[in-house]
């Protein structure tokens, strides 16, 4: 099942929900693409377990403080998020 917004789409295929998860989880997906997420989700083992897992290190990572970190972790955190930045769309 397609379903498309103006600015994102999901077509029910596992790998839209990779691209969508974030965007999921921060709960600015139209509501008839989350709708269609979800319901796929629920008949997915793959995503659920992928969903959950996505869940459970947002989690443990909302817990790192920056004193948590080592210098160079920081730093490879870093260089990865810039890398992501100068990616086109």
């Amino acid at each position: 099942m397609a379903v498309r917004s103006a600015q994102r789409a999901f077509s029910g295929d596992c790998r839209d929900l990779v691209e969508l998860v974030t965007d999921f989880l921060d709960g600015t997906l139209p509501p008839q693409v989350r709708q269609a997420l979800e319901a796929h989700v629920a008949l997915c083992p793959g995503c659920a377990e992928y969903l959950a897992q996505f869940r459970e290190t947002i989690a443990a990572a909302g817990q790192l403080r920056p004193a948590d970190l080592s210098p160079r972790t920081r730093q490879v955190l870093l260089d990865a998020f810039r890398d992501l930045l100068r990616q086109p769309g």
